[in-house]
Formats: structure tokens, sequence, C-alpha cells
């Protein structure tokens, strides 16, 4: 089975090309700030980022000859978990105002949708997408019914590292309880109960520990009161929710391993503000152990800062006494992608219908 995949970024596009379980092409294409600034909305940039794909193809020698392409979904309407193929109501709603948010990702079921079409007898599918909604009832309630708890979270990795741990230690993602934490721009954590994440944070716009770009949760008052102090605009305020918050608020930058570099050399205001990070994120992970009773078989830690000794350390220090740490570094969307395909492809998984 031949199956490309599309995964679009804020200034990137990650594609790769798999037969079965191998990849035989990995790119990461890189968009310039002059090359996107043309695009007023998002979705603008689907035609643009096509011809790129396509080109890479061209490029590498591979023929448009395809039995599924697959693209990171988007920020669409709350669905179960899952993959999905990729239908017109899908494309609609991501077009046409249905989407909660207006984030490269939703570029992914556009262009995989395009491309598929053109070629005969190949499905386009997306899976678990950021909007996966498993929410137990208890916790989708809020301490106002106006503002009702939704999450947003890294649902396509967090389930992925899900099922590579248990079939390490020989079992089913869906016999474990799991508690894992995503360590990216955005940080995510979920308390994973027998196959479902029935609570997770909203990781985009506002909920949860602070990272290196957003700002977590605020005090509702003071935020309330920012809104209406005449000093910012609504899309300014957004922003210092989510891409100019977090440590790029306090620090000027989100490179993780440059601030690492400055705490090496001894700057006690950027681990201060580390250390605070981590600390809110033990906190999290601690919370979500509540969620699972104490009943809880691991806790898995991913995403791009898992990479670091040092937030690996100071986090198992905080949380080890809920549960065995295990670490796996990195994002590892691209192959879960190929392989949630190919589970479908082969019979061994069943594409869910939007609707």
């Amino acid at each position: 089975m031949k199956i490309l995949v599309i995964n679009p970024g804020s200034t990137s596009t990650k594609i790769a090309v798999y037969e079965d379980e191998k990849p035989i092409l990995l790119r990461n294409i890189t968009h310039t700030a002059e090359e996107l600034s043309p695009f007023g909305d998002i979705t603008e940039q689907q035609d643009f980022r096509r011809k790129i794909i396509l080109n890479e193809l061209h490029q590498a020698n591979i023929p448009l000859e395809f039995d599924a392409v697959i693209g990171r979904g988007g920020l669409v309407k709350p669905i179960a978990g899952g993959v999905y193929e990729i239908n017109e109501q899908m494309v609609n709603d991501t077009l046409h105002g249905c989407v909660m948010h207006n984030h490269a990702c939703n570029l992914g079921c556009l262009i995989a949708y395009e491309i598929a079409s053109t070629i005969s007898q190949c499905k386009s599918f997306i899976a678990d997408p950021g909007v996966v909604d498993e929410l137990s009832p208890l916790a989708r309630i809020s301490g106002s019914p106006l503002m009702p708890r939704i999450c947003i979270w890294h649902a396509l990795n967090q389930r992925a590292i899900a099922r590579r741990y248990a079939q390490g230690i020989g079992k089913e993602y869906e016999d474990l309880n799991l508690i894992i934490c995503h360590l990216g721009g955005g940080i995510s954590v979920a308390a994973h109960e027998h196959g479902k994440a029935i609570d997770a944070n909203n990781a985009l716009d506002g909920e949860g520990p602070f990272s290196p770009e957003r700002a977590g949760s605020l005090p509702a008052a003071d935020l309330i009161r920012l809104c209406f102090s005449g000093q910012y605009t609504e899309k300014q305020l957004l922003k210092r929710i989510a891409g100019q918050a977090g440590l790029t608020a306090h620090l000027g930058t989100n490179n993780m391993r440059e601030i690492l570099e400055r705490i090496k050399e001894g700057d006690e205001h950027a681990q201060l503000l580390v250390d605070a990070m981590l600390y809110h994120t033990a906190r999290q992970i601690a919370a979500e152990g509540a969620v699972l009773c104490g009943n809880v078989d691991a806790i898995l830690l991913t995403g791009g800062m898992a990479h670091s000794d040092y937030i690996v350390s100071e986090l198992r220090r905080r949380i080890g006494f809920l549960a065995p740490v295990y670490v796996f570094p990195g994002e590892n969307e691209m192959e879960a992608l190929a392989l949630n395909a190919l589970a479908v492809l082969q019979g061994k998984r069943e594409a869910k219908i939007y609707q």
C-alpha cells in the first residue's frame, strides 16, 4: 500500500510517502514570512501549498499513484477519536465557518481531499485531530453554563504513543489507564481510561499549564479587565493567549534549546520561568491522577521538550510517586498518520463517517 502523508504547520509543510510501514520519502518544507504574506486567511494557502507538495513529489520522481492520502486533521467540530474518510461535509465545515480556529492544520484535510480526488480509487483520510472529544460528562462542566469545557489537545501523538507503549508491554491500549503529557509549543495533558481520553485540557485556548507559546489558565477577572482596558484589540489579546504567550512573552523566545542554554550559563530568571512551567505541568499531571482515582498504570511524556534531560528529570521528581514514568521524545505524527491510513486499507480498522 502506498500512502501520502500531509502535515501542514504554521510555517512549514511536512510530507511523507510510505510503502506499508516503510517511509520512502520524508520532507519538511519551510515557508518564509515573505512567501506567506500575500495570504490573509490560512485556507487561502491551500493552492500554494498543494503545488509545493506536488513539485516535491515530482522532484523525487514519485508518481501520483497512491492508495490513500491522509492529512493532519483540522479543528472542525468535536468528534470521537479514530480515522475519518474525508467527505464534502468535512471540507465545507473547514471552509465555511464550522471550524473552531483558523489554524494551519485545517489545510491537512483540504489538500489531502483535493489530491486524492485526482487519483483513481484513492481515498483521503484524517486521523485523531486536535478536537477529538471523549470527555466524561463531569469533565465538560465548568463554573459557568455559558462556557462548558472543551479540549483541544495533541490527540494524534498521544494516542499513537499510548498504542506504542501498550504494544511494548504486550497489552492493548484499551486495557490501560494512562496519563500522557505532550510537551511542545503547547502542553496537553490527558487521562486515558481504557482507550478513551476522558479528560484533557484545552492546550490552545488557555487552560492548563503555560508553555513556550501559550498562556495556559489565567486569572479570569484580570483577563476580563484587560479586555475592557482599551489597551489591546481582540486579535492582540488572542495572541497573548496563544502564540505570543508563555515563555515567549516572558523571555522573548520559544526556542527551548536557547532557553536551556541560558539556564546553563546562569540565567536565574530563565530557570525560574522554566521551573514554574514544569511545576504547573506536574500539577496538571497529578490532577489527572485524581480523574483516574489513582488507578494509573503509567505516565508517558512525549513531544519535543521530552528530549531534554533537565525537563524530564524535573517532571519525574515531582510526579514519579503517581506511577512509573516513560519517555517517548519527539512528535510521531507522520508515522502515526501513515499507520492509521494503513490500518484502514488493510481492514484492521474501520474509517468513521464525519457528520
